[in-house]
């Protein structure tokens, strides 16, 4: 197996089994709320576009930020500390970057799934049991550039892969390797001052756990202009 890591959304990677990170926060989000009971996450790229789908289904609540802060209206925001107990059936979901990311790599990708600390292991598992010659591990970022924590978390899930990693994924490795913990991978990095600055530092710590999920969430289709994300793992 060959481990490919594209560390913005302009590196169109493409390869059988795609795994997603946005490690602050979109898909640990993610990853907590279906650990959590929720049935599935309807990502949105558009604050609207996930008003209507939200309404659409009926039951459904919204969670979302812009700039790391709760939109207006919503019932969450983006933080999984928000999602350790299910609310409903569905969550619909959009994020600055991470539910983006998702879309695109639907595209792209016979098979999506979620990757973040928190399922560190389990998502490392599930994309090795496919079987496959190659795994792309795609970073959100942040407005088209590399983020640090998504690298940093890109490393570390190159590396739980094992196989051949390209020299993309030594550098994410070599990257993760150069931080004494998770939390300090993360902290390095501009969207952790952001959470800073918004009073939202706990979520940093929280998304630094490491394989302490054994959920795997992956996309299972569209609905319109939402990607339907459901527990796997």
């Amino acid at each position: 197996m060959r481990v490919h890591v594209a560390f913005t959304p302009a590196e169109e990677v493409s390869a059988p089994v795609g795994i997603v990170v946005d490690v602050l926060r979109a898909t640990s989000t993610m990853t907590q709320a279906l650990a959590a009971g929720y049935g599935r996450v309807l990502c949105c790229s558009e604050v609207e576009e996930a008003r209507a789908v939200a309404a659409a289904e009926g039951g459904a609540v919204l969670g979302g930020e812009r700039k790391t802060m709760k939109i207006d209206g919503f019932d969450f925001g983006n933080s999984p500390r928000e999602f350790l107990e299910p609310a409903a059936e569905t969550l619909v979901l959009t994020t600055t970057n991470g539910t983006r990311l998702l879309l695109a790599a639907a595209a792209r990708c016979q098979l999506v799934l979620v990757g973040s600390l928190l399922n560190l292991e389990a998502v490392a598992d599930a994309a090795r049991e496919k079987g496959v010659e190659d795994v792309a591990v795609l970073c959100a970022g942040v407005k088209g550039e590399l983020a640090l924590d998504d690298a940093y978390c890109a490393g570390r899930i190159a590396e739980a892969l094992g196989g051949e990693p390209a020299d993309s994924a030594a550098a994410a490795i070599r990257l993760a390797r150069s931080f004494v913990t998770a939390e300090e991978g993360l902290s390095s990095s501009q969207s952790a001052r952001n959470l800073h600055a918004s009073g939202l530092a706990a979520d940093i710590a929280y998304c630094a756990r490491e394989s302490v999920l054994r959920t795997v969430p992956r996309l299972s289709r569209m609905l319109g202009p939402a990607a339907e994300v459901v527990p796997g793992g």
